[in-house]
Order: structure tokens, then sequence, then C-alpha cells
């Protein structure tokens, strides 16, 4: 009898050390300016008025491969971590016969100039960094860029929004030579409305005919970015350009006199406890600001935190307000599901959202990074689904967790 007692004892006790392991992981450290830490705090859902069962139903949805390949699904209420999963996918075996295959393609449209680091098939550089916790986040790297515009606009390093771009490139003043292009300004490259003739989504992003993979195979993303030709006028048309977030690391870099990733470091990272990551260069040095950036899950999460608390972080003000307000304004009609867009951020409706917008990075793969002020909410979502299957939208994933919210 006493042995039946023990083994069902150290059963119920292993049962609910494996629930903690895969539901919270660790606690995470907080620092503030005077380098005090502090707790990142874990509720259960139903403390803040969520249920628990139905976030439990998406998780297993995705523990069976119901969407793709997911690596990690975070829930943030009222600061609180109230849920938190992640799931192993073996991208070695999955990715044993692709990686070698898209290497073949990248080396016969671009020769020499292949990068393997944006061989999205190798699983050295995706979704994982070499074998880490640290995550591509690809183009919500943009969104993190614009938050660094927001500190280096607090900090007088730059002062008008509306200055022409032509100013911050004298090396290549010879491809400004349309009148039309001269006319470009900061606020167009932040609102994807520059009018320089692009497109990257037409084709994959193996194919030289993908602007966006032409100019990661490039030697000078600067040059192949600056020398296309204008299409429409500056700040008419949304237009998607991943080089024009290239632009933007150079006129930042500029203006700072610091290369992106540093200045983040020191001005965002360290300030919120950011201690590890890793962001990808260009072939020049440039900090690769369209995509380059990995994060762990919880570090993501944070950037959606800074947002949702207007630019603040326990007592320090990092970002300025109004920074936030002007990211988080509809400014351009996208053309996409009634998206907009702000400063490299994606705003979307969302059901019950009564004309408020949620706010979204997006990134190739799945990675989502959403905010929604009303009910005091981020989420995050990591995954890699480029192979077979589709993967579920921004909508449909922030849709299951407001249900969560409705329950």
């Amino acid at each position: 009898m006493k042995n039946v007692l023990f083994f069902t004892l150290l059963a119920v006790l292993f049962s609910l050390s494996t629930v903690a392991k895969s539901t919270v992981a660790n606690t995470v450290e907080i620092r503030d300016s005077s380098n005090h830490t502090s707790k990142w705090s874990i509720s259960s859902p139903e403390t803040k008025g969520v249920s628990a069962t139905d976030l439990e139903k998406l998780h297993q949805e995705f523990e069976n491969g119901d969407h793709g390949y997911i690596n990690s699904f975070l829930v943030v209420k009222e600061g609180d971590i109230i849920f938190e999963r992640y799931y192993d996918v073996d991208y070695i075996a999955l990715t044993k016969l692709s990686k070698l295959e898209q290497a073949g393609i990248m080396k016969k449209n671009y020769g020499d100039l292949a990068i393997a680091q944006y061989n999205y098939h190798d699983p050295d550089w995706h979704p994982f960094y070499r074998n880490t916790k640290l995550h591509t986040i690809q183009s919500v790297t943009k969104s993190v860029t614009s938050a660094l515009f927001g500190i280096a606009i607090s900090r007088g390093e730059i002062t008008d929004l509306d200055a022409k771009i032509v100013g911050y490139f004298p090396k290549y003043k010879s491809l400004f030579s349309d009148p039309i292009k001269q006319s470009i300004t900061i606020r167009d490259l932040l609102t994807m409305t520059s009018g320089i003739k692009w497109d990257e989504f037409t084709h994959a992003y193996t194919d030289p005919s993908n602007d966006a993979a032409s100019m990661e195979s490039s030697d000078n993303w600067l040059k192949f970015i600056l020398s296309l030709p204008m299409e429409t006028e500056p700040g008419q048309q949304f237009v998607y350009n991943s080089g024009i977030t290239i632009l933007l690391s150079h006129i930042l870099q500029t203006s700072v006199s610091m290369p992106v990733d540093e200045y983040a470091q020191k001005y965002l990272f360290d300030p919120m406890g950011i201690e590890d990551f890793y962001w990808k260069k260009t072939p020049k040095g440039l900090t690769d600001a369209e995509g380059g950036l990995y994060l762990s899950t919880r570090d993501f999460a944070k950037i959606g935190l800074l947002y949702l608390n207007n630019g603040r972080w326990l007592d320090q003000q990092i970002l300025p307000k109004e920074w936030v307000t002007s990211t988080m304004t509809p400014a351009t009609d996208t053309g996409f599901s009634g998206n907009h867009y702000g400063f490299q951020w994606w705003l979307a409706p969302y059901e019950g959202g009564k004309e408020k917008w949620m706010l979204s990075g997006s990134g190739y793969g799945g990675q989502y990074l959403l905010i929604i002020p009303e009910h005091n909410l981020v989420m995050v979502f990591n995954g890699w689904n480029i192979f077979d299957i589709s993967r579920p939208t921004k909508e449909y994933l922030s849709s299951r967790v407001l249900k969560a919210l409705a329950s």
C-alpha cells in the first residue's frame, strides 16, 4: 500500500512539474534604469478573465501541427504572462534536402554573391540562430527599427521626418538624378510610400525577379535600391518594400554616428533587460534593419509591452508617447484586407474592435507581435511556415485569443 501511495504521489509531482515547465518556463528579470531588477509576474488566464480552455485548445492545435510549423505561443495580459508554450520542430531533418536545393538555386541565380544566411532553408540561420533560443523575427525587425527612430527623435539626433533623404546619400548623388526621387522624405520611407518601383510579392524569394531577394543577394544593398526607377510620386501609394528599411538603417546610422545594432543595444535593449540578440549585417556592414534581427520569444514580447505602455518601460520613458501615438495612427491604406500602415507597423481591424486597431508586427514565416490596447493585451507567435502549409493569418490568430477573452 505504501508503495502504491509513493508512486502515485511521484506521478502527481512529475505531472505538475511538467505542466509548470511547459507553461511558464523561468521567471524573467526586468531591469529599470537604476539597474534594479523586478520579476515579470506570471498569472493564470482565469485571474485575468481569460478562458484557459480556449487557449489550451489553440495550443493543442499547434502541437498537432494543424497550423503548420509553430515554435512559440505567448500571451501577456495586463503586464503578466498568462500563457506560454513552445514546440519542438526538427528543422534539420525538415530541410535536409531543401537546404541544398535552395543553395543551388541561389548559386545559379546570384553566383558568388549568394549569401548563405539568406538561404531560408538553412537550419543554421532559420528559424533559430545557430541552435540557440534566438528566433528570427524577420520583417518585425522593421518595427524595431521604427522604435529606434522614435528614440533618435527624443534625443534630438533626428529632427525632421519631412527632410529629403537625398542629403543622407552624398556617395550616391548620381542615383538621384530624377527630381521626383529627390523629393522622397524620411516620412515616405517610414510609411512605405516612397514611390520607388518594387515587387517582392509576385515571385518567390529564390527568384531573381523578386526585388527583396535580389537585394539580399547583391554586394551593395543601398546601391541596389537607389538604382531603381520611380513608379509614383512619393507619399501617394503604399508599396511594401523591404529595401526602404535598408535606407532607413543608413539614415539612422548617419544621424546617430553609430551602427544601428549598437544604438539599439545602448538605448533600447539594455534599458529593457534584453541581453541576448543577434542582428545580421549586409555585405557592406550595414545593420540589416529589414529582417535581420533575432530575439527570444519573451524579449520579443517586451517590444510589444513597450508600445502597449505608450513607450514607457518601468520608470523610464524610452519612446516618446507622441511617437507611439503616431505609429498607431492608421496613416496609409495598404489595400490589404482593410489593413493600414503606421511607421513600419501594420494596423489591422479586429472583430469587436469598434473602429479601433490592432498594432501588428508581421514577418515572413509567421512572426507576429500583436498589440491590442483596448484589452491590455500582447500576443507573440513565432513559426516557420515557408514549406508546404500556409501560415495562419494574424487576424485568425488574434481572433482565437479574443474568443478566449470573450469566454
